[in-house]
């Protein structure tokens, strides 16, 4: 697997490499790119794809003692990775984590075109029943693997405080067992999330959402019309924030529409590459 070195640390990526529009796809917390996994082979033929893994928890290589994972933190690393590969006018995919509306927030210039999946916005912070199981681990001394360690139980995973709610159809064992292999098995991938956990609150997705009301490029908001999670009607409101804001409805999916609906993720994501141009920064 390619990889970066960065400011942080090593970030690991695939890439599809091709020729067409790249599109950069992230993933959210507990997770890597194999989020992606049934989408890109949908996008590829026409993209070229880039799925980085970022240290949320499913990363596989600690990062440094002192990087600076807060959201922001976060955001200004995304931006590192994005001028490391010398990649402009991307199509910036995120699902499940609010990264990509950071990236786009402080650094928009990198930004062609945003698609933002059910995912952390406005006042839903933390998202639901996970969102708030995982916060409260995050402020207890061992709290994190305490949290963790009984997912080795793969049935333990379909709880909602789990994947239960974040999906709505099972998670393939071997997929959740690399998602959460690093949180079990490593201390430091465990003090890499507690850093983002412990930063982070509600009002930062609220000044992030402000930034976005500027972003004066194509947007496309895909929302789980069932999500338990992410309530719908913050979809509604990010569409309604971004200046070329659309949105999409999508059935029959909880959170995680790369697993529950794969093939209308990227029916949807398709249609609005080829209806919009990016808009070219000229400064």
């Amino acid at each position: 697997m390619p990889e970066v070195e960065l400011s942080a640390g090593t970030i690991e990526y695939e890439d599809t490499g091709g020729d067409g529009p790249v599109i950069v796809l992230l993933h959210g917390v507990a997770m890597n790119g194999s989020l992606w996994r049934k989408v890109v082979p949908e996008l590829r033929r026409e993209h070229r794809c880039i799925v980085p893994t970022f240290p949320l928890g499913g990363h596989r290589r600690p990062m440094r003692p002192d990087a600076d994972l807060s959201l922001w933190g976060l955001g200004r690393l995304g931006a590192e990775f994005l001028e490391r590969l010398e990649l402009r006018d991307i199509v910036l995919v995120q699902n499940d984590h609010g990264l990509a509306q950071v990236i786009v927030a402080e650094r928009p210039e990198l930004v062609g075109r945003l698609v933002l999946t059910s995912e952390e916005a406005l006042d839903n912070y933390p998202p639901g029943l996970p969102g708030r199981v995982l916060m409260l681990a995050g402020k207890i001394p061992g709290g994190l693997n305490a949290a963790f360690q009984p997912l080795r139980l793969r049935p333990l995973r379909r709880m909602p405080a789990a994947f239960g709610w974040m999906s709505k159809r099972p998670i393939p064992n071997d997929v959740t067992d690399e998602w959460l292999r690093p949180l079990l098995s490593q201390r430091e991938i465990r003090r890499d999330l507690l850093k983002y956990l412990r930063a982070v609150d509600a009002g930062d997705f609220l000044r992030v959402a402000e930034k976005l009301r500027s972003f004066d490029r194509p947007a496309l908001v895909v929302w789980a019309a069932e999500d338990r999670v992410m309530p719908p009607e913050n979809g509604r409101r990010l569409a309604e924030i971004l200046p070329q804001g659309r949105l999409v409805e999508i059935a029959d999916s909880y959170t995680l529409i790369p697993e529950d609906q794969p093939e209308e993720l990227a029916r949807a994501i398709r249609a609005f590459v080829r209806e919009t141009s990016p808009v070219r920064d000229t400064a």
